[in-house]
């Protein structure tokens, strides 16, 4: 993935990776659980399963990779940690799984489960989840054999008992999906696609063959989630039959998720699914709704994605937006209002923020301080700021968010700085602590994106001197102060390390190799000072060295 900054520049390229190798097999379960807790509130319950089952998984195939083709292990019927998710809408059940797969490094799709059919109509059938996971995958059929297929409202295809017509249909669906759901070969020429059926006789045309290729789903990891409405009440009932003594009456979604928290295998059979089914799913997590104060922990984390989408919406018109403390409590308390978790912020936040994303743009207002005040008035605050954009208070609003947005960012990054090791092991410093926040946000990345693609660019700066060495023969190396002065020209400038590197070749290859040829110097340290002012540290350092008494 590239880096670029405002001005469209690549800062910097991940060597991507093929096949198998970008995928972490060997992350351990509390790797995973901490990779979350940088970005999902609470759920610590559910986040701890599905980091355990999913890194299990991944650790279970390198394992199996490692045995015998006929081997017990890679035989077929072994039980895989297939997860249904179970919580109420917007309490992150999608966002974290797309985090799991991000992490781990492999392909997922996601579809709802109201979409197929057990015999496919408009050209689908579940078997195209799976021809859906190859072309996620880049067309690259082993990684595609390792990813993750999600699918969501899967309790919309639980089938009513005494039924018939449409459930009928879906518990033709769960019967669809148990063997791939297991392991089963899928062709990846669907009957119901023309043009792949057109492709295979093409080909047939001209080579006289039948070609015939298929993705195992032996290690596809598959993960259903639903609201489940009706299943609490489903648990109840079965707990208060066994004497539990859960007397208390259903009456709201937290009550619903305490008896969540105890369902069966039986339970999800009585809700509508079949046992075979059922028992492909031996992995169950539990996701509690979100409350007022969560929604607004949401907003604070610097990592969520939610403010940040709006900042990248406004900047998109070079518009710089900040939103102080109190405002992402107002939106937390409107999206409390409306029960549907964190999508709900989304909505609170574009009813106050539309006015002023329609307007700013065609005015030279080129930054917004969004307070209590601008949600709870928003057309009135746009007037005020339109009549008068550099009003004494807008723009002390505008510095005190500004600098209250770098303590956060500060403080996020001191608090996981012992977890960012840079490379040789050293640990973040002060000065690298600051051009991280900086990069957070200039380029609106996550904490730990932002710390992986800041550590890869000191990389690239590392092989500028060994760039140096192979074009002149002479060793150059960049103190710590040096290296940071390069990065934060690559950041406010926008120039690509690429470019730097010419110019710091351009800058010092006379000076140095004339140094070598009157001093028989060939290794040489350069300073922040060196890399500000080329010519004058030249010259310091040719004096010094002809002169060192002096």
């Amino acid at each position: 993935m590239a880096i670029i900054s405002q001005r469209g520049i690549d800062l910097g390229r991940e060597t991507p990776s093929s096949g198998l190798d970008g995928i972490q097999f060997n992350l351990k379960p509390m790797e995973l659980k901490e990779y979350l807790d940088q970005y999902i509130i609470r759920q610590d319950k559910a986040k701890a399963v599905i980091a355990t089952k999913v890194a299990t998984h991944f650790n279970r195939i390198q394992f199996n990779r490692g045995l015998p083709e006929d081997d017990g292990g890679r035989s077929v019927g072994q039980i895989k940690n297939n997860i249904l998710m179970i919580g109420s809408t917007g309490v992150g059940k999608t966002y974290m799984i797309k985090l799991v797969a991000k992490k781990l490094g492999v392909p997922m799709v996601k579809a709802d489960a109201t979409k197929f059919s057990e015999t496919g109509y408009v050209g689908g059938d579940v078997e195209d989840l799976v021809r859906q996971l190859y072309y996620e995958a880049g067309e690259d059929k082993e990684l595609a054999e390792h990813g993750i297929i999600y699918l969501d409202e899967v309790d919309k295809i639980a089938a009513t008992p005494n039924l018939i017509g449409p459930d009928v249909s879906r518990a033709g669906v769960q019967r669809a999906l148990l063997k791939p759901m297991e392991e089963t070969e899928v062709d990846l020429k669907a009957a119901h696609d023309p043009i792949s059926q057109l492709q295979a006789i093409e080909r047939y045309r001209r080579t006289g063959k039948v070609e015939r290729k298929t993705i195992n789903t032996r290690n596809i990891l598959f993960i259903m989630s639903g609201a489940f409405p009706d299943l609490p009440g489903i648990v109840k009932k079965r707990l208060n039959a066994q004497g539990m003594g859960f007397t208390a009456e259903i009456s709201s979604k937290d009550n619903s998720a305490r008896f969540l928290h105890h369902v069966t295998a039986d339970d999800l059979i009585e809700f509508g699914f079949e046992s075979e089914f059922v028992g492909r799913l031996p992995v169950v997590a539990v996701l509690d709704p979100l409350s007022e104060s969560d929604l607004y922990q949401i907003l604070k984390n610097p990592n969520n994605p939610i403010i940040t989408s709006k900042k990248k919406d406004f900047r998109s018109y070079g518009i710089d937006l900040k939103i102080d403390d109190e405002a992402l409590a107002a939106f937390a308390h409107r999206a409390a209002q409306t029960k549907t978790g964190a999508r709900g912020l989304v909505s609170a936040i574009e009813e106050a923020l539309i006015p002023f994303e329609a307007r700013l743009p065609s005015t030279d207002i080129r930054r917004l301080a969004v307070t209590a005040r601008t949600v709870a008035h928003p057309e009135e605050e746009l007037a005020r700021l339109l009549a008068d954009p550099h009003a004494p208070d807008l723009d002390r609003d505008y510095l005190r968010l500004t600098e209250e947005e770098r303590r956060v960012v500060m403080a996020a990054i001191e608090q996981g700085s012992q977890g960012m090791l840079y490379r040789h092991g050293s640990l973040l410093s002060p000065s690298r602590a600051g051009l991280l926040a900086e990069f957070i946000s200039d380029q609106f990345l996550d904490l730990g994106s932002a710390a992986d693609r800041l550590d890869r660019m000191y990389e690239q700066i590392e092989s500028c001197g060994l760039t140096f060495f192979e074009k002149h023969g002479l060793t150059i190396e960049f103190t710590e102060d040096a290296a940071d002065e390069i990065v934060r020209r690559m950041l406010v400038a926008g120039e690509p390390v690429e470019h730097v590197c010419d110019l710091i070749i351009r800058d010092f290859k006379y000076g140095l190799s004339l140094i070598k040829d009157k001093t028989g110097h060939s290794r040489f340290t350069l300073t922040r000072e060196a890399i500000k002012d080329p010519e004058a540290f030249l010259n310091d350092l040719l004096t010094q060295l002809l002169h060192p008494n002096q």
